[in-house]
């Protein structure tokens, strides 16, 4: 593929379906004393608005690929284009802004701020990311993200305040208050009961069909990946079975098991609902 375009402006390639490209990416890591090989020549796809699990084995490499992906960790070699830019060729300041204007993150241990209210936390990255926004549409833009997972009643609770799921839930909404194409979430539900992990999971597919977001999760849950529209797998710094689930070429819904060895969703099936009242916050890159 080639990279010889803009950083800041897609390529041609950016509306044949795929928002997330990978080709070739290698990550080392040089401790000084061990030489990790942490990502060794990952090729994959993701599509706009698909909802992706990416598995595999502990130390696989499957945070590595997420931070190299949405541009949080720098890579060695290879090409990642996020909706048809080159994360290369931006300079760090540039990839900043784009993530702060493009992309939401869901953590497993929330990382909010627990002298700040929920909502405080949630328009947190409004204030930060440089964008020309006054306090006010700030709040109403957190106000409405809390709304959006059902916590429009804890707006004002601390951290502290809210159960494991709550603060899950508050994280999600930081992450959707600037309407992000992309979400990346590392592990959201493995620091939370199976009922509590399943309502999230609920949430997060609702907000996937809903507003057309794309979806990437690191998990070890396989109830994220028997719930999400494809598997990747990733072992030794490898993506197992990545070449025929590119776009265009997906696995077929008659097959009953996926390589990986997790079943694939029956999307014929009706998802769950989620019994909370769900506004449209869309980023204009979803809708393509």
């Amino acid at each position: 593929m080639s990279s010889n375009h803009n950083g800041n402006k897609p390529s041609p390639e950016a509306n044949a379906g795929a928002i997330i490209r990978a080709r070739g990416v290698q990550k080392t890591y040089n401790t000084g004393k061990v030489i990790v090989k942490a990502l060794r020549g990952i090729d994959l796809e993701v599509r706009r608005g698909e909802f992706v699990a990416v598995m595999g084995p502990s130390g696989s490499g499957k945070t590595t690929l997420l931070n190299t992906l949405s541009g949080l960790d720098e890579i060695d070699e290879g090409i990642i284009e996020i909706d048809g830019r080159d994360l290369a060729r931006m300079s760090d300041r540039e990839r900043t802004r784009y993530r702060a204007a493009n992309m939401g993150f869901v953590f497993q241990f929330y990382n909010l701020l627990p002298v700040l209210t929920a909502v405080e936390n949630v328009e947190m990255p409004l204030l930060l990311s440089g964008e020309r926004i006054n306090a006010r549409d700030a709040r109403r833009r957190a106000l409405q993200a809390l709304e959006a997972v059902g916590l429009a009643d804890q707006a004002d609770q601390l951290p502290g305040e809210l159960s494991g799921g709550q603060r899950q839930r508050v994280t999600i909404a930081r992450a959707l208050v600037n309407n992000p194409a992309i979400v990346w979430a590392d592990e959201p539900t493995g620091d939370l009961d199976s009922r509590t992990a399943q309502e999230i999971l609920d949430l997060m597919r609702q907000l996937n069909r809903d507003n057309g977001q794309t979806f990437v999760i690191v998990t070890h849950d396989p109830d994220i990946g028997a719930q999400s529209d494809r598997i990747i797998t990733i072992r030794d710094g490898l993506c197992e079975d990545c070449e025929k689930q590119e776009t265009g070429n997906q696995v077929s819904e008659d097959q009953e098991e996926h390589a990986s060895g997790y079943p694939v969703p029956d999307t014929r099936s009706p998802q769950p609902k989620v019994q909370y009242p769900i506004p449209t916050l869309q980023h204009p890159a979803a809708r393509r």
